[in-house]
């Protein structure tokens, strides 16, 4: 790649990232205003690019059916899709999804490993949740449900929690 062409992108990417970053926040902010369809138009686009903090918030409009129809099936897919890159607040609403049977069927194996992803990406409520979950488990699940967050880790979440 010659130096033009690999200035050229370099600039490009920036500019992408730097208006991204603005329409993210543009979404934060009609949100917060109580303008959801604003923040659809800002966050779709993003989503669909692969921002995970879009995904994220995508989630969470179709999870409480602000803004949008209340839709559990495209919560869940908006927040593995997040997770899958390391989100958090994703992977801790998963692990509610899986536990409370919203979107798909009740699984506390998936909920401990979501939850115990989240713990280990630094989500403060994360813990609380494991502990809940898992006095709904018996051991042999719990400790299937810690490999296979293991195994997301180690596979950088390649075919995680599908």
């Amino acid at each position: 790649m010659s130096r033009l062409t690999l200035a050229v992108a370099t600039v490009l990417s920036l500019v992408f990232t730097t208006l991204s970053a603005q329409d993210y926040n543009k979404g934060v902010t009609a949100y917060k205003a109580g303008d959801y369809a604003t923040a659809l138009q800002e966050w779709k686009p993003l989503a669909e690019q692969g921002n995970p903090s879009a995904q994220y918030k995508l989630g969470f409009m179709y999870k409480s059916g602000k803004g949008v129809p209340l839709d559990y099936i495209a919560a869940v897919r908006w927040y593995h899709l997040a997770a899958v890159q390391g989100n958090a607040f994703a992977q801790s609403n998963l692990g509610f999804m899986y536990r409370f049977a919203k979107g798909v069927p009740q699984d506390f194996v998936q909920a401990y490993m979501w939850y115990e992803l989240a713990d280990t990406n630094g989500h403060k409520n994360a813990k609380k949740w494991l502990h809940n979950v898992s006095r709904e488990m018996i051991l042999t699940d719990i400790e299937k449900a810690q490999t296979m967050a293991s195994e997301c880790l180690a596979m950088s979440y390649k075919n995680c929690g599908w």
